[in-house]
């Protein structure tokens, strides 16, 4: 990992199709604007014109018989976009990041999901980034099963890769897991209760794992939200 200059802190949130990722940056970007910390609340790919124009094309492209070897390529191209054009300016700028997705998506879904060799994901993933890795990983797991049922009851309809069906998805939900017990800086938060629950705990996560951050602005009221 590289050595960066800035003060601002790069989170990132993971975990399968269906954990609530999006909503929870939501509700966390709402809790720094609360206490006035500058930040800035993104997503993967995308964050960038040529980052969402690729993302149209790997996740909403059914059409489109995509080799594993040209989804991980697409989406690498829009991550050395991300990390130019906003990971790094904010971070500088002595912001914190909100992410929602990065390298161990990649991992696990290419990785993991796809089958292509690990060495060779991290490879491309280590060109992308120029080095640059998150403060912490916050993982949400749930069950692969519940996750899809989440999004079948919010009228969720599937893209491309989450079109890969059941075993694609137990298969990343296990990579996940298997890389939070070999990767640095991973925590694991369960993703079940209400969507106030989850927040609460990645907060407490937040707080106690960087208190010089998240309490610089003063005290704040570290129990449970809703």
């Amino acid at each position: 990992m590289e050595a960066r200059t800035g003060a601002g802190r790069f989170i990132v949130l993971e975990g399968g199709d269906g954990a609530g990722k999006t909503t929870q940056v939501a509700l966390l970007s709402a809790w720094l604007e609360a206490i006035g910390l500058p930040h800035v609340s993104t997503r993967e790919p995308g964050g960038t014109p040529v980052g969402e124009a690729i993302r149209t094309v790997v996740l909403g492209r059914a059409d489109l018989d995509m080799p594993a070897q040209t989804e991980l390529l697409l989406i690498l191209a829009a991550r050395a976009a991300f990390v130019r054009d906003v990971v790094r300016p904010a971070l500088e700028a002595g912001k914190v990041v909100i992410a929602d997705r990065f390298s161990l998506s990649t991992l696990a879904y290419q990785g993991y999901g796809r089958g292509l060799p690990l060495h060779q994901v991290r490879a491309g993933i280590d060109i992308a980034t120029g080095g640059l890795s998150p403060d912490l990983y916050l993982l949400l797991d749930l069950p692969s099963g519940e996750g899809a049922e989440r999004q079948r009851r919010d009228g969720a309809e599937a893209d491309r890769i989450e079109a890969a069906g059941a075993d694609f998805r137990e298969a990343v939900r296990n990579g996940y897991l298997a890389l939070a017990e070999s990767e640095p800086r991973v925590e694991v938060v369960s993703a079940r209760g209400t969507p106030e629950e989850v927040h609460a705990r990645l907060r407490d996560h937040l707080l106690t794992r960087f208190p010089e951050t998240f309490l610089a602005e003063g005290p704040i009221d570290r129990g449970r939200s809703g």
